[in-house]
């Protein structure tokens, strides 16, 4: 049973800073990519930024030069840096994880950014 844990929600002020982490379990092998998604009320789920092997890395323009994305392919973890955070930001984040074709999903973590 493949679980994505994430941490590290939590409320801050417009223009600070949060981390969240994301640790897989029940793996016997390296997830393809690792990444983040968002869903902020009454939206679409969306893209963050994700890890695709080689290092490969797409980040979404709202966020690109704010947000910086992490991963341990052995380890299977990612972690996203969040500065500069602006009330736009507010969401649900969701961990991703993906293996030939499979995704799996953390539970969330809330991030709410106050203006």
């Amino acid at each position: 049973q493949v679980q994505l844990v994430e941490s590290g929600g939590g409320l801050v002020q417009a223009g600070g800073s949060l981390r969240l982490s994301c640790a897989a379990s029940g793996l016997v092998f390296s997830l393809d990519a690792m990444g983040w998604y968002r869903q902020a009320p009454g939206q679409q789920r969306e893209l963050v930024a994700i890890h695709l092997n080689r290092a490969n890395v797409n980040i979404a323009d709202s966020v690109k030069g704010r947000f910086t994305i992490s991963r341990d392919t052995a380890r299977n973890t990612v972690n996203l840096v969040m500065n500069s955070l602006k009330s736009e930001d507010t969401a649900v984040y969701y961990c991703n994880g993906r293996f030939r074709g499979t995704n799996y999903w953390g539970q969330g973590t809330q991030v709410t950014v106050s203006s």
